[in-house]
């Protein structure tokens, strides 16, 4: 395969475009980040923002959550560095790891925050995640569309027209530039949330295994309804610079927020994805599917911040992607599926033959929390 001579970006990651020096265009993205953004005149532009919004009703915005780095990060600084009361809105997927709760009942005691949280029910959810790795080798459909979806519901249900992201999609992908000030709509989550399937098609797939209305939840809201509560859905990270590294030292510091650690990355990045306990089997889906995985990922980051040595970067990729995580077990039988039916799904819907062969692959280290997880299938 070939790969970005700046950062180690394979061709077979999503969206990407080689120049004629070899570098791709998440680099390029990072220069003008880094070099021709004022940051002072876009968060200038975000205070003109919010204070439109501020005081208008119950809540002033509302925050996606997880329960990651980034929701939290985002969740800190809009309470305390803009000074908004948000209402806290999280989509329960199913997959938190217990570290998060523990994590969650620090976080928003110390900030004072209303929630509201909602879980879809299991035995749909079931069905959707089998479904999704059948058609597009992702099994992470109804979380992702849900978290949009059900987010841009809560805003027209609760009548509060700001919702903030956090970073922008500019960061890892490049549907859009980093220059572009994007706001969250349809097009964007018909174009990098839902694969490429909608409430309808995902009904249609399940040929009547679910009613139409157990996936309401997935469904963005019309332009009618958005346009009756004038929703606006921001990114933070277009008016901030982002620096994933940086924002976790502030939640560590300000929120006693701790990381753990993650299948198939290095130690180091204890803060990276420790919401989910399909982590790992995700990204070794990815790892099957486009022949790179979690660490590449973050030491591209890293290279293209000037905090890491492309040739050590090799070095760990070479040293962690591409494990089988021992979590695949409990999957696999989560889902009452093979292994080579698993890897099945995932090579037919790969987007380059770049020569996976499991007898070449090694199992991971099962993580220290494994025992606690939910085992209920």
């Amino acid at each position: 395969m070939k790969y970005c001579k700046k950062c180690v970006l394979p061709e077979s990651h999503e969206s990407i475009v080689f120049d004629e020096d070899g570098v791709c265009n998440i680099c390029k993205q990072s220069e003008v980040k880094h070099e021709r953004i004022d940051w002072n005149e876009r968060r200038k532009t975000l205070d003109n923002i919010v204070s439109f919004y501020r005081d208008k009703g119950q809540y002033d915005c509302i925050v996606p959550y997880s329960g990651g780095k980034d929701s939290v990060y985002q969740l800190w600084f809009i309470i305390k560095e803009l000074g908004l009361k948000p209402l806290v809105v999280r989509y329960n997927h199913w997959g938190y790891r217990p570290i998060v709760e523990k994590n969650n009942n620090k976080v928003f005691k110390k900030l004072g925050v209303d929630v509201l949280e909602f879980r879809s029910s299991w035995k749909v959810v079931k069905m959707l995640m089998l479904a999704s790795l059948q058609n597009t080798g992702d099994f992470c459909w109804h979380c992702h569309t849900g978290v949009f979806a059900h987010t841009m519901q809560i805003a027209v249900i609760h009548d509060i027209p700001l919702v903030i992201w956090g970073e922008s999609s500019s960061e890892y992908r490049s549907y859009r530039t980093a220059e572009e000030v994007e706001e969250f709509d349809e097009s964007i989550f018909n174009q990098a949330v839902n694969l490429g399937i909608n409430a309808d098609k995902m009904f249609e797939l399940l040929k009547g295994e679910v009613s139409r209305r157990d996936l309401e939840t997935f469904e963005f809201p019309s332009k009618e309804e958005l346009q009756r509560v004038g929703v606006r859905a921001i990114y933070l990270g277009n008016y901030i610079k982002w620096h994933t590294k940086k924002n976790v030292e502030t939640i560590k510091r300000e929120l006693n927020w701790e990381g753990i650690q993650v299948e198939g990355i290095p130690p180091e990045y204890d803060y990276e994805k420790i919401e989910c306990r399909w982590q790992g089997v995700r990204d070794y889906c990815k790892y099957i599917k486009r022949g790179h995985g979690r660490t590449n990922h973050l030491v591209c980051i890293d290279i293209r911040n000037g905090e890491l040595d492309r040739e050590v970067g090799l070095r760990m990729v070479e040293k962690y992607d591409g494990k089988r995580p021992t979590s695949l077990d409990g999957f696999l039988r989560t889902f009452d599926i093979t292994e080579d039916e698993f890897e099945n799904m995932l090579l037919d819907t790969a987007v380059i033959n770049w020569g996976f062969d499991r007898k070449d692959i090694k199992t991971g280290e099962e993580l220290p929390d494994m025992k606690l997880w939910d085992t209920v299938v």
